[in-house]
């Protein structure tokens, strides 16, 4: 089937009345968005995405439920790789800050990780870091041999030039989502000046060839408001993004500090920011953290995780801490560790989904599975989210959840 018989495929008449008040119909808006910006990429992406969303709505697929049927739980819907820690820019508040940046995961390793989540009927993949595209040719090759998956990629963007953007085009299979702290100002002053214009240059040179790719934005206190406004989202739209992800500010990695940390006041602003604009924007749009009740809480421990660049296999790409490492063991052995079922046995945390972190939301979580466990951190200073900074999230997580409380009875119409 070609392409544009593809995207006739996913039903125009499910799609023509669109209700997206509050975030519910989450999937006939993504819908919507991907038939409106399909037609403008490139033969292989248009493939490559309606490919692996056909995948993911078939929840019937062959490999995901024989791993079902003898684990008992489903398999990963994505995982998160850092092939790398080596960065060309230095952010302050890095959540990646503080992992070893000399070492990297290995490229063999990486391709191995890729076939056991095949195996498994994982077809979303997210590569972060550290700066993936530092990698350049070695990490892309790997990336083109699985066609199967559909990678995303974190991406400070200052690394793809005109030939690599072509080399994507031709791929399919991977979009970038590129990092941004608000504009010029907000952007360079985090990341070092002239990021910022090297960012648009960037997002350019991909919509010329074809490629989708995104927005990744951290909520800070400084930031919150911003990031969410009409004038942000309308402007990252023009360049041509078509998703942007939201990120809440978590004290991890380099000089973490609560300072930085949206208010809970701010987190419900963010969120209903977002929900008012869903309603009027062809952009997809999500918050990991505001969004628990579209997933069903956390996805850490099994319907997610992270594999960082040592090969410790962290349930969240946040919660620095690991039992096993995938130079030992199985993906499949990892996910039926007790670790991972323990924080499997746990979701969801609370019944309000509006308070699905259990960093910042059920610290005591975090921190009960750890010890329990026998988790230990995964860099130096990752165990200060758990020590040092228990009373601050205490208190953030209490001040937070009367609000979330009163969220979450006018959301179930209670």
């Amino acid at each position: 089937m070609t392409p544009d018989r593809m995207l006739m495929a996913f039903g125009d008449k499910a799609l023509r009345r669109i209700e997206y008040p509050d975030g519910r119909d989450f999937m006939k808006t993504s819908l919507l968005m991907l038939k409106r910006d399909l037609r403008n990429k490139s033969p292989q992406v248009r493939r490559s995405v309606l490919g692996t969303l056909a995948k993911l709505m078939a929840g019937h697929e062959s490999k995901r439920k024989a791993f079902r049927e003898s684990t008992g739980f489903h398999p990963p819907i994505l995982m998160v790789i850092s092939p790398t820690m080596r960065c060309n820019l230095d952010c302050y508040g890095c959540y990646a800050g503080k992992y070893n940046g000399r070492r990297d995961l290995g490229l063999d390793t990486l391709n191995r990780l890729l076939r056991e989540a095949e195996e498994m009927g994982v077809y979303f993949m997210v590569i972060s870091g550290g700066e993936p595209f530092i990698l350049g040719d070695e990490l892309l090759s790997v990336i083109e041999r699985h066609r199967s998956i559909l990678f995303q990629v974190y991406t400070n963007g200052t690394l793809i030039d005109r030939d690599v953007a072509r080399r994507l085009a031709r791929a399919g299979n991977i979009i970038p989502c590129i990092s941004v702290e608000g504009f010029k100002e907000e952007t360079d002053a985090r990341r070092g000046d002239g990021t910022y214009e090297k960012v648009l240059h960037t997002m350019e040179l991909l919509r010329e060839e074809g490629v989708i790719f995104g927005f990744s934005a951290t909520a800070t206190r400084e930031n919150n408001e911003l990031i969410v406004s009409d004038e942000f989202i309308d402007f990252y739209r023009d360049r041509g993004c078509i998703v942007g992800w939201y990120f809440h500010y978590v004290p991890v990695g380099r000089e973490p500090g609560i300072e930085l940390m949206p208010t809970p006041e701010q987190r419900i602003y963010r969120r209903d920011a977002l929900v008012r604009r869903r309603a009027r924007y062809d952009i997809l749009l999500a918050d990991f953290w505001n969004d628990g009740p579209l997933v069903g809480g956390c996805l850490a421990g099994g319907r997610y995780l992270h594999v960082n660049t040592n090969g410790d296999v962290e349930p969240c790409v946040f919660a620095h801490f690991a039992v096993d490492n995938v130079k030992d063991k199985s993906l499949k052995e990892i996910l039926e560790s007790p670790f991972f079922s323990e924080i499997r046995r746990r979701q969801p945390y609370d019944a309000n989904l509006f308070r699905p972190c259990m960093i910042i939301d059920v610290p005591e979580v975090l921190r009960e599975v750890v010890s329990s466990c026998g988790a230990a951190p995964t860099h130096e200073g990752a165990e200060a989210v758990i020590d040092d900074w228990a009373g601050s999230l205490d208190d953030y997580s209490e001040s937070y959840r009367e609000l979330a409380d009163t969220l979450w009875r006018d959301y179930k119409g209670l």
